[in-house]
């Protein structure tokens, strides 16, 4: 008699074999759809739930060793339009198999013959192996579904960039969105860099209230502005975007280009401000930000000093005591937007500090069990012109970048004259945050 037939032909008289019998089918099953139909039931049927499972299984290993070997470009077919299309597809093609092993499972289990007092569990496990993989698979799915909408919505459908001197860099914008507009009048810009290998970032902070803020040779904005955004209190740097939105004849493409004429200015303008090419934009909309917050279950940061909260001019309405603090969304926008008896730098290195702790808390199990919310307030937070061929690149990045301490210059006062702003020392600035000089080795001591 082979080792296998008390599988395949059991004596259902022997109670003790029938209870055995039924825990190796179901657990087969659970584990690798159509091991049990290879074993006790239709073999064909399991040929093709066990290859089809074996397929997945084996794109699954792929995958992991892609990932160890080449992160970036793993994840970004992954998360291509397509990749989530592929992706979803053998989800679902999962979910069908499992379900379909369980439930022939459970009739090669010959349930009425298994012993009484095994009965019970023999049905629970069955459950579970109907539900728990067909389940999970299905809603994969679902969240790949959610994932292709999700980042089709957000980025652009571009080819892939190289970077530059090796770092991608991009402009970002933080304001206030209304029903019908979108950040109007920034209230935060930075330049930001990402390290193309180590990912390491650096954000240097362009004040909102820079006078004279000049733009790269061949901008459209050199035609109304030939010497620079020039007209005292009503040409601060953050205005321009405001301007340019208000004359979109200067930029006539960028609407069609993704992007918007106040968006494109704000970029000639930045490029000219730190010397550094802009490749992409990132708009925050900063009510949007609130709900991002809510969704990640609020942040965590150390507050140095105590932080009014008022209405310029008006009486204190609320005050963040100095030490950690754990702020939701409406407390984060409040603490990060107040400018009551502090100035707009004050502000900024606020801003700076709930960015640094945003990324610093964004873990990938936080992620996956509020993915939904997450989603839902990355379609109202953000508007950027980064392909979507490079999120894969950027996911991997930042992974890494969780490792490294953020570089960070800010063209703020004492070092630099937001008034009387002199450009080429901001260059040099900014030079010196994104290019840092390899550090000397400590010289050996002579003995």
């Amino acid at each position: 008699m082979s080792l296998t037939s008390p599988i395949r032909n059991p004596d259902v008289r022997d109670p003790a074999v029938m209870g055995r019998r039924a825990w190796w089918l179901i657990v087969c099953s659970l584990i690798i759809p159509g091991s049990a139909q290879l074993l006790a039931g239709n073999r064909f049927l399991g040929r093709i739930l066990f290859t089809t499972w074996f397929l997945i299984f084996s794109a699954g290993i792929v995958t992991l060793i892609s990932y160890l070997v080449a992160g970036g470009a793993t994840l970004s077919f992954w998360v291509s339009f397509w990749g989530l299309i592929l992706l979803q597809g053998l989800l679902i093609i999962l979910a069908i198999i499992s379900f379909l092993a369980a439930v022939d499972t459970f009739r090669l289990v010959r349930f009425v013959h298994v012993p009484g007092r095994t009965r019970v569990w023999v049905a629970l496990l069955t459950v579970i192996a109907m539900v728990f993989p067909a389940g999970a698979a299905a809603y994969g799915s679902y969240l790949a579904g959610v994932t292709r909408a999700t980042i089709s919505g957000i980025f652009a459908d571009a080819p892939t960039v190289a970077p530059i001197d090796g770092k991608y860099t991009f402009m970002l914008l933080g304001g206030d969105a209304g029903a019908d507009r979108i950040g109007l009048r920034p209230d935060s810009v930075s330049l930001v860099t990402v390290d193309a290998s180590s990912g390491q970032i650096a954000i240097v902070g362009i004040p909102r209230n820079l006078y004279n803020a000049p733009f790269v040779s061949g901008s459209p904005m050199k035609t109304p502005w030939p010497s620079g955004f020039n007209c005292g209190d009503d040409c601060l740097f953050a205005y321009i975007y405001d301007y340019a939105e208000k004359h979109p004849e200067l930029y006539p493409d960028a609407v069609a280009q993704g992007s918007s004429p106040g968006v494109e200015a704000m970029r000639d303008s930045v490029e000219a401000v730190t010397g550094i090419t802009v490749q992409f934009y990132v708009l925050v909309d900063m009510r949007g930000f609130l709900e991002l917050i809510d969704a990640l279950g609020g942040v965590d940061i150390d507050i140095k000093a105590p932080v009014n909260v008022c209405v310029v001019g008006e009486p204190i309405t609320y005050t963040f005591a100095a030490g950690p603090t754990h702020l939701n969304g409406k407390r984060a926008l409040m603490y990060a937007r107040t400018r009551c008896d502090t100035n707009d730098f004050d502000r900024m290195g606020r801003q700076r500090q709930l960015e640094e702790a945003i990324l610093r808390q964004v873990k990938p199990t936080t992620v996956l069990s509020k993915f939904q919310e997450l989603a839902t307030a990355g379609k109202a937070l953000i508007y950027t012109d980064l392909p979507q061929s490079m999120v894969g690149v950027m996911v991997d990045l930042g992974t890494k970048a969780r490792k490294l301490p953020m570089r960070r210059a800010e063209l703020v006062p004492p070092d630099f004259d937001f008034l009387h702003p002199d450009f080429k020392l901001a260059h040099q600035i900014v030079r010196e945050a994104v290019f840092p000089p390899p550090a000397t080795p400590s010289p050996t001591p002579q003995p």
